[in-house]
């Protein structure tokens, strides 16, 4: 092995470089998760209709038909049961897809370097999604869109990865605070497009082309973005040196093991609970209005969650990490249950709570950048945070896929259902507790 060497910080260019790629990277896979929650159910009926599943025409007359014979109404509600299984498991296609894809780009990260792994992710989510357009059937879409997400999940760990180690430890918590806005504007850039043309059964492909858009960035990242100092330094090599294997299975041994559940208990809680929430809150409005509500819902939480993104990493840094993360938890929970059991996405104060929900939960993806690459040393940094990040979307496919197949016992009720998947903040509650105060801490070497 070589010795280790001293490595130069990263100019000025190369640092902002680094931060606005992972930027756009990380944009365009909050795109994805947009599209993932506004054409699940379009595409869906759809599909469905064209493998004869559901007679699609049938189906969207008896959906604007207030007064429906008790047959047609049994009939509707046997599709919508369909509906929201095939919807659930869109999602879930999306949570394993990101879940393997952390784990795989995250190894990658640390093997080949950050730079290389985040362009290879971007390329990934940008390339499957375009194929997506192609779509024939329920089980096609749900096999291509899990490969494009396995993109989405690794762009994650090593766009934050690279953004902790090109930066200083004092800009850290304005950085974290921007990486953690660029989803949210990816979500909010969507829904506003999606507001403008909707998304519907008859016309949801083009948004397939939408997600394939950042390629070019891929392309421009594997030439322009410099690879993190730290890396470098940690592997004691010089940029055109080879690489030696990192280990995924390092992370859950001692001593890293008890830091790493950590680490997934606290970021699974925002996945999980923010998509216990959002994932059923987007169907629950179109179904009750139209799409365009559906679009509603999601640009008015996307907006609140980039001021709460953008503030989250300020927050902890002025709280503390343990409160700062309690807190919005709590908020969380007392708010998710306030909007599932009592209102409608037709009352008129209903956007004002998501909008709310918008805000406290989008903390934790300001929180979640500054926070995690905390706990792990540089040698494991991107696989930590991408194990860490990424392993509750599997806990998460469990929840929606068990969602899915229970939607006849929820009789397509999606309040019923969020009123249970909106109590996973209680976790984040609890795990906070137990984890390393990193509130003092600097990025470790």
């Amino acid at each position: 092995m070589n010795a280790p060497l001293a490595i130069a910080p990263l100019s000025r260019a190369g640092r902002f470089t680094v931060l606005i790629v992972a930027f756009l990277g990380w944009l365009g896979a909050g795109v994805h998760m947009a599209i993932t929650q506004q054409t699940g159910r379009a595409a869906s009926i759809d599909l469905l209709g064209r493998t004869g599943e559901i007679d699609s025409e049938r189906f969207a007359t008896f959906s604007k038909d207030k007064s429906l014979a008790p047959a047609d109404k049994e009939q509707l509600q046997a599709w919508e049961v369909l509906v929201g299984r095939w919807f659930a498991w869109n999602q879930c296609s999306f949570l394993f897809g990101a879940a393997a894809g952390g784990l795989l780009f995250g190894w990658l990260g640390d093997r080949i370097g950050r730079a290389k792994g985040m362009c290879l992710s971007i390329l990934t989510y940008s390339t499957f999604s375009a194929t997506v357009y192609f779509a024939q059937s329920p089980e096609q879409f749900v096999t291509l869109w899990f490969l494009a997400c396995l993109g989405v999940g690794g762009m994650w760990p090593n766009g934050v990865a690279l953004v902790s180690e090109a930066w200083s430890n004092l800009s850290r918590p304005v950085t974290a605070g921007v990486i953690g806005t660029s989803a949210n504007i990816g979500i909010f850039l969507l829904a506003t497009l999606a507001r403008s043309v909707p998304i519907t059964p008859d016309d949801w492909r083009w948004v397939m082309l939408v997600g394939a858009a950042p390629f070019a960035l891929g392309v421009f990242a594997l030439i322009a973005v410099p690879e993190s100092p730290r890396w470098l330094a940690a592997r004691g090599m010089r940029p055109e040196s080879s690489t030696t294997p990192i280990s995924t299975g390092a992370v859950f041994r001692p001593p890293l093991v008890w830091i790493t559940l950590i680490g997934i208990v606290l970021a699974t809680t925002p996945v999980l609970g923010g998509w216990g929430t959002a994932n059923w809150m987007t169907p629950w409005s179109e179904k009750a209005g139209s799409p365009e509500l559906r679009a509603d819902v999601l640009q008015t939480r996307a907006l609140t969650g980039i001021v709460g993104s953008l503030l989250g990493g300020w927050i902890a840094s002025r709280l503390g990490r343990r409160a700062t993360y309690f807190l919005v938890s709590l908020s969380s929970l007392l708010i998710a249950q306030y909007v599932f059991w009592t209102l409608h996405p037709t009352d008129s104060s209903f956007l004002v709570w998501v909008a709310m929900l918008g805000f406290v939960s989008g903390i934790y993806f300001g929180w979640l950048p500054l926070c995690l690459p905390e706990l792990f040393p540089t040698r494991v940094r991107s696989t930590g945070a991408g194990v860490s990040f990424n392993f509750g979307r599997i806990f998460t496919a469990v929840t929606l896929f068990a969602s899915g197949v229970l939607m006849g016992y929820f009789e397509g009720d999606y309040a019923r259902i969020g009123r249970i998947t909106g109590m996973f903040f209680v976790l984040g509650m609890v795990a906070i507790w137990f984890a390393p105060d990193t509130s003092k801490k600097q990025i470790a070497d």
